[in-house]
């Protein structure tokens, strides 16, 4: 079941080894994959399902991605990547020297309504580098600028008092309190909001949850819902939410497609461009190369826990990427 989610190219290509000699032996294997690559590549037989009801079964010599995705998600999609505004020449943030834990001097920077890719293997120090902006984890030298101002950042409430929202690779430990409401889930971040002498305000607090759960097309019953009940792409609907309902001006999401199924990965999409064109700026990191190509304006490439090099959309290719990426 997702077996390849939090592994390198190399790993999933000795995976894809290892499955095919147990098959070669006479086991059958039941591979469960959102990626269109792994089910081209490994698979003898696809069977669809949505919704917990069977839809199609056919050999993989038929598959045809387009007819599948309309399988999965029950429409037809017609543009995974919905990349349309152009970014701005304003720049407004700024790392310079970064260095922490796992990595070391790390310096770039982001326009309004531009999104920054950035790319590397598993390990390679991107999520650190990102937890580190938000506050999540130390730095031991480097300055971080919004606005031609030095941020001091010793907290995540820090970072999002001045403008830097984080969605977590890991929604369901790090984004999510699965145990509490839909409801809980989207005003937590910005709970003050809805109090008043220490006291909530759950009419008015609903009433945002309610609008957020349209907004962001969150499929749930009510905001009531126990969130550890929602299928993974209307988790990450919420975390999404909850995040932009402080506001933020600078966004980064850590691997935001990750383990939901193709239609909600679309829908993401959509509003990251959404949000670009409001002239937010973000930062995305992601381990699919087709997201990464299909959705950055510029792309960043970490090595080691170092910064390895930098590509424009209209120079940026897998080859040149996984160079990078490779590169001792």
């Amino acid at each position: 079941d997702e077996p390849s989610a939090a592994l390198t190219e190399a790993e999933i290509e000795e995976l894809f080894k290892i499955i095919r000699d147990l098959r070669d032996k006479g086991m059958g294997i039941v591979y469960i994959s959102h990626r269109m690559d792994e089910i081209k590549v490994i698979t003898d037989r696809v069977t669809v399902m949505r919704d917990g009801c069977y839809i199609s079964s056919f050999p993989r010599e038929q598959l045809e991605e387009t007819s599948l995705i309309s399988m999965m998600v029950g429409r037809e999609i017609k543009n995974m990547f919905p990349k349309s505004n152009t970014p701005t020449t304003e720049e407004f943030f700024r790392v310079e020297h970064l260095t922490g834990g796992r990595f070391t001097d790390i310096s770039f920077s982001l326009n309004r309504g531009e999104i920054l890719g950035v790319a590397g293997l598993m390990g390679a120090g991107r999520t650190e580098i990102m937890r580190a902006i938000f506050g999540l984890d130390p730095l031991t030298a480097g300055t971080i600028t919004m606005n031609g101002k030095v941020l001091r950042i010793r907290s995540s409430r820090d970072a999002l008092d001045q403008g830097i929202g984080y969605v977590s690779e890991d929604r369901r430990s790090v984004g999510l309190v699965l145990g509490m409401t839909v409801r809980d889930n989207i005003t937590m971040s910005n709970l003050s909001q809805y109090c008043r002498h220490s006291w909530i305000r759950h009419k008015e607090e609903k009433r945002v949850a309610d609008e957020q759960i349209r907004e962001f097309s969150i499929k749930t019953p009510s905001a009531e819902q126990i969130a550890a009940n929602l299928s993974g792409g209307n988790q990450q609907k919420i975390v999404l939410s909850k995040t932009l309902l402080c506001q933020p001006e600078v966004i980064i999401l850590d691997e935001p497609t990750r383990g939901i199924d193709v239609g909600a990965k679309a829908e993401i999409h959509k509003m990251i461009s959404a949000l670009a064109s409001q002239g937010k700026g973000i930062i995305m990191i992601s381990s699919e190369m087709p997201e990464i190509l299909g959705m950055s304006d510029r792309i960043i490439v970490i090595h080691e826990g170092r910064k390895k090099g930098e590509l424009l959309r209209e120079n940026a290719s897998q080859q040149a990427i996984m160079e990078m990426m490779l590169a001792q």
